[in-house]
Formats: C-alpha cells, sequence, structure tokens
C-alpha cells in the first residue's frame, strides 16, 4: 500500500517538467528551446504538448508556432494565489527559525498606517521592550520600515512617513539621507538598526517577496544590542536571508540570488 503511493504518475511528473520549462522561459518559445530546457527529447516533448494544448495548460501562437503557457494555468495560477495565506505561510518558517537560533523573531506586513507587527515569537534573550501585535513601527526608525521604504513605491510610503514626522514618530530626513538607506538596504537584502526605537535593542530585518517581485511582509530578529557582535550579525544575516528566500518560494515570489556579503551594521 505504502510502495503504490510513493510511486505516483510518471507521465505526470514528465508533463509538469515541460510546464516548468515554459515558466522558466519568460516567453513564447519553439519545441527545441522547450526540450533543451527540459532534458528531454524534443519527440517526447512535442507528444506531451500536443496534450497539454489541448487540456489549455499550454497553447500554441498560431502565427509564430511557438509554446507558451495557457488559460487554464492562468486560472490555477489566479485561484492559487487567491488561496494564499502569507503570514500563516511565514509563520510556520518564523517558528522554525525562533527555534533554531533562540533570538526573538518578528513578522511585519504593510497596512494603510505603516509598516504593522504582525507576529512575534520571543526568544531565550530578554528584551528591553514589551511589544504588542499590532503596533505601527517608524518607517525610518526601524529596520523593518526600512525594508518597506526600500521596496515599496514612493506613492505608498511618502505619505506615511511624513505623517509620522507631523506626528514626532520620526525625525526628519534629507532626499540624501533617504535614498542612501534605499541603497543600503537594497545591495544587502539586510537592514540592521541598534537602539533606533528603544535603547539596547537591535533588529535585523530582510525582505520577502511574494508574486509578481513585489514585498509582501518583512522577516526580523530582534535581540539585545550587547548580542549583536560582528560574527552574530554575519550568521544572523545569512540565517534571515536563507529563511526569506524559503518563504519568497513558498508564496510563489521569484528568489533571488543572495548578495555576496550581507549584515554590515
Amino acid at each position: 500500500m505504502a510502495s503504490d503511493e510513493r510511486q505516483g504518475i510518471q507521465s505526470v511528473e514528465v508533463a509538469m517538467e515541460v510546464l516548468t520549462a515554459l515558466e522558466e522561459a519568460r516567453r513564447p518559445v519553439s519545441l527545441s528551446t522547450l526540450a533543451n530546457l527540459s532534458g528531454l527529447q524534443p519527440s517526447k516533448v512535442h507528444r506531451y504538448l500536443v496534450s497539454l494544448v489541448r487540456s489549455g495548460l499550454a497553447a500554441q501562437e498560431k502565427t509564430t508556432g511557438l509554446y507558451t503557457l495557457g488559460s487554464a494555468v492562468r486560472r490555477l495560477g489566479i485561484e492559487a494565489l487567491r488561496r494564499v495565506d502569507e503570514a500563516g505561510i511565514a509563520s510556520q518558517h518564523a517558528i522554525e527559525l525562533r527555534d533554531r537560533t533562540q533570538h526573538t523573531v518578528l513578522l511585519v506586513t504593510w497596512s494603510d498606517a505603516g509598516p504593522t507587527l504582525i507576529r512575534w515569537d520571543y526568544g531565550a534573550y530578554p528584551l528591553p521592550i514589551s511589544v504588542r501585535v499590532g503596533s505601527v513601527l517608524p518607517l525610518i526608525d526601524s529596520s523593518a520600515g526600512r525594508v518597506c521604504y526600500a521596496y515599496l513605491p514612493q506613492a505608498i510610503t511618502k505619505p506615511v512617513l511624513r505623517a509620522q514626522e507631523k506626528r514626532g514618530e520620526a525625525r526628519a530626513y534629507t532626499d540624501e539621507e533617504l535614498t542612501k538607506i534605499v541603497n543600503d538596504v537594497r545591495s544587502t537584502q539586510v537592514c540592521i538598526t541598534a537602539g533606533a526605537i528603544i535603547p539596547g535593542l537591535s533588529v535585523v530585518a530582510s525582505p520577502v517577496f511574494g508574486p509578481g517581485d513585489g514585498l509582501a511582509l518583512v522577516l526580523g530578529f530582534a535581540l539585545p544590542s550587547r548580542e549583536l557582535t560582528a560574527p552574530v550579525t554575519r550568521r544572523l544575516s545569512d540565517d534571515l536571508l536563507k529563511a526569506s528566500r524559503l518563504i519568497t518560494a513558498d508564496l510563489g515570489g521569484q528568489v533571488k540570488d543572495p548578495p555576496a556579503e550581507a549584515g554590515q551594521a
């Protein structure tokens, strides 16, 4: 019984290889290109394409004869996106990350009010702060906020930043300072602040991307600043990048290659 369950249907797996090749091509492609991408013989790819086109999972352009993904794939993709629970998926990784590193892990999403804390899992290190889920963080004076500012459109972030400055919740930054913050975050995909909001508290944050390459969430560590030595910074930055990439993949986002060096304080 167990053996039968493991066997599966090989033809379905091969068809998925062809569909994956169509997806990875990012454009309509020829039969020979699909064969190269999938590692299958052209004759075999053609046989599968006939069935995939009939089912609507693939399509062949009438004018060029090139192959692309079909309407059925688009319908499946839309429904899959509708069912994605970003916070739920990320939370599973956040708990594992907390248990493995023993450091407090946080998740932040964007709301109309700004960067909003949606999960805070305490670790083994006492923190000089009591955090309430649902709290709105400063946009530039927090690591998670800076990640949001770096990857979200300014049409969304600028009004929140100006409102926080007006209320005295953030100091005023020059355009040059803001540009440097964006460039620093994007160059490493990691943002670190020490004592920016609470004295003695450091936060390391990294972006999580969803479908369409847009920012979905921010994943981060919170720890006492005294614990953030250079070796710890490198290790936690690497752990964070790996976890962020795993969550991005689970959400259907485009996984980016990790930077050569991360975690520069």
